[in-house]
């Protein structure tokens, strides 16, 4: 099996999505420093860990196991966040993809509540149903991060269930202890619903911005 996870730029009219390059790490780091108050459950690098950040995230991409992306602002056109294709699995024992993770994902605090997320969603969510033909996304985030899951909600993604002792936690204070992940995910059946609920939240931000 040849398939190596990765995501071509994706363009909407709040956020574009660049796959993940060095150039990125200076505004990475002026946006990972705004107010970190949101980040209780998610790890988010300090300014001066960006640097081994990416390299981290870059040596993952080239497993073919990770396609990480800058969230850049259409506005601004600054990068104020981070996203991932990951996890790329495949059931039918050929190069197609059947499913996917959507996840690595963090916002500076400026644009969040901005519909970037949403956008950042619709656009990833786009591509994996309709040009990769999978047949759900999947999401997880720390079982106790009760704002992560309406985020994630608010996307159209359904919850699953509680996945015990399932990875690394990263909230602070518990290096080394391993967190129960909530799995959320949206399917192939569901998507055309999850795609226009998310296309009249991005035209909502829209509106408001003009």
């Amino acid at each position: 099996m040849s398939f190596k996870l990765a995501g071509p730029v994706l363009e909407g009219a709040l956020v574009r999505l660049e796959p993940l390059e060095h150039r990125h790490a200076a505004d990475l780091a002026v946006a990972a420093e705004e107010d970190r108050g949101t980040y209780a459950f998610t790890w988010v690098p300090r300014a001066d860990q960006v640097a081994a950040y990416m390299d981290a995230q870059l040596a993952r991409a080239a497993t073919g196991r990770l396609a990480p992306y800058a969230q850049v602002s259409v506005a601004s056109g600054r990068a104020v966040g981070a996203t991932s294709y990951w996890e790329p699995r495949h059931w039918r024992g050929d190069d197609r993809l059947d499913a996917v993770e959507v996840g690595f994902t963090w916002l500076g605090a400026s644009a969040q509540g901005t519909g970037v997320n949403a956008e950042a969603k619709l656009l990833l969510f786009r591509h994996a149903f309709e040009e990769w033909g999978v047949s759900r996304v999947d999401l997880k985030t720390d079982a106790r991060n009760d704002r992560s899951h309406a985020a994630i909600q608010s996307v159209g993604a359904r919850f699953e269930g509680v996945l015990r002792n399932w990875s690394r936690s990263s909230a602070p204070g518990e290096d080394g202890r391993l967190r129960d992940s909530a799995i959320f995910s949206v399917t192939a059946q569901e998507w055309p619903q999850c795609r226009g609920r998310l296309e009249e939240r991005v035209a909502g931000f829209l509106a408001r911005a003009a």
